[in-house]
């Protein structure tokens, strides 16, 4: 039973210090953030019925379906992920990353135009579109530090080797431990003990990068000006890199025989999926434009983990015995959520327009799947400790020629079963853009927040770290009419 509290509550708290696929790697997948361009960033990504926009090809693919004429459009994006720790009563710590990266590149073609485009009913124009567009932002770094006198990791080491020879200890954890001489076996027994428990600095380091990104092929039409209907076949891929180094170090001089230790961990991620969606945008009388858009479960068919860890200790007069794992390589797949999105924007002709978006999905729909493995216990808490959410996006702009101003404001709900963790997340944007007939250039700024508890190992003998973390995002799109 205790286990089983242990595996659940280290999941909620989305925090693991395995290297393997589990329900953290279904749910980082799962949560996504639309907003690719600058114009649809700065109005907090509720384009859902605005159309004319490359990112409506991610997000309600109908909104192809209101270009009248081609378009190719590039949004260099500059990000910053910030992050502040604090445990207890120590003193807070921060740390930063920063990444250039592409928001989107593509474009649309409009065909099949009518001769007299702007009268008569009927199909008045078809359009085709392809590019990238960026749907998560995986860069951070984090630094954790606090005074434990009651527990290490090497308990936890020690309760997971508790019943097990020395030849058959975990090879990416307990084993480690022994080899490095900081969990010893109690006689000839298959119990261990271990040479720190507690008075020590604890220290973390965890950086990430990478992202989710999308190549899209879609096609739309516009009927009458009244209806709009696109569908979008999509090929998301992962890129997800972390590294990490976990250090307890005796800075009072109270162990024997015991400096330090430091645990590195480094782990790949990479990942090929295929997803449909399809759309609606309808125009009841020119102030209204309501749109509504269904998702299919992203299926990621090529997800592989490759990952390793290492160990150093500092053992004084006794040396600095060192251990590493093999280097592991995991095969599998993995379904996330499908999603529907409703939306609703009031345009006031050439003067200004307000959007909103209301998304839903239930995170427990995620599955991890594989050909040798049955992610039994996995898809279980998946099950049982996620749970349905709520995205809500608004956004407004307005006209002053030659400028157009923009802001917007985004919730999305948590993924975590009620009092278990916060997972919000808020943000908020606003930028300007320039248009004329053949050429348009758009910027935006958009500050993201949220907060998570954060363990270093085992809930039940660690406290946690609070985790506030904070996104700075700056975009430009670039875009030219053809």
């Amino acid at each position: 039973m205790k286990k089983l509290f242990f595996t659940i509550i280290i999941i909620l708290t989305a925090i693991t210090t395995s290297i393997a696929q589990n329900e953290i790697d279904a749910l980082r997948y799962s949560q996504l953030y639309y907003g690719s361009t600058a114009r649809s960033t700065a109005i907090g990504g509720a384009f859902g019925a605005l159309g004319a926009d490359f990112s409506s090809l991610s997000l309600n693919p109908a909104g192809i379906g209101l270009y009248k004429i081609s378009e190719f459009t590039f949004t260099p994006s500059f990000y910053i992920g910030r992050t502040s720790s604090k445990i207890l009563d120590a003193p807070q710590r921060e740390d930063y990353k920063y990444n250039f990266n592409m928001g989107n590149i593509g474009f649309v073609y409009t065909f099949f135009k009518r001769g007299n485009y702007a009268t008569g009913n009927g199909w008045k124009a078809a359009q085709f579109g392809f590019g990238i567009n960026r749907l998560n932002n995986f860069n951070n770094r984090m630094i954790m530090e606090g005074y434990n006198t009651t527990s290490s990791l090497m308990n936890q080491f020690v309760n997971n080797a508790n019943g097990t020879k020395p030849s058959n200890l975990n090879d990416f954890e307990s084993r480690l431990a022994y080899d490095a001489y900081l969990i010893n076996p109690i006689g000839d027994s298959s119990s261990y003990t271990s040479i720190v428990n507690g008075d020590v600095t604890q220290r973390k380091t965890v950086s990430s990068n990478g992202s989710i990104n999308e190549v899209v092929m879609s096609l739309g039409g516009n009927y009458s000006d009244k209806l709009y209907i696109g569908a979008t076949l999509g090929f998301p891929f992962i890129r997800y890199f972390e590294t990490s180094t976990y250090k307890e170090i005796d800075r009072d001089n109270k162990i024997t025989n015991f400096n330090s230790f430091t645990l590195y961990d480094d782990l790949t991620t990479t990942g090929a999926g295929i997803n449909f969606k399809f759309g609606m945008i309808y125009r009841p009388v020119d102030l209204i434009r309501l749109g509504i858009a269904f998702h299919t479960p992203t299926y990621y068919y090529s997800m592989q983990d490759e990952y390793s860890r290492r160990i150093e200790s500092d053992l004084g007069v006794l040396g600095k015995p060192k251990a590493s794992s093999p280097q592991g390589l995991y095969d599998y797949e993995l379904t996330t959520p499908m999603r529907v999105i409703g939306s609703m924007a009031f345009v006031i002709g050439e003067f200004g327009l307000v959007s909103a978006d209301y998304e839903f999905l239930d995170f427990a729909e995620a599955r991890l799947r594989s050909d040798n493995y049955d992610f039994y216990s996995e898809n279980n808490n998946i099950q049982g400790k996620y749970t349905s959410a709520s995205n809500i996006r608004f956004g407004t702009e307005w006209r002053l020629d030659p400028l157009t101003f923009r802001a917007g404001y985004g919730m999305y709900g948590s993924p975590f079963t009620s009092g278990v963790n916060d997972g919000e997340r808020r943000v908020i944007s606003f930028g300007m853009g320039f248009r004329d007939k053949q050429f348009f250039m758009d910027m935006a700024y958009s500050y993201s927040k949220q907060t998570e508890d954060y363990y270093f190992y085992d809930p039940t003998l660690v406290k946690p770290v609070k985790n506030e973390m904070k996104g700075h995002n700056i975009m430009m799109t670039i875009g030219f009419k053809y």
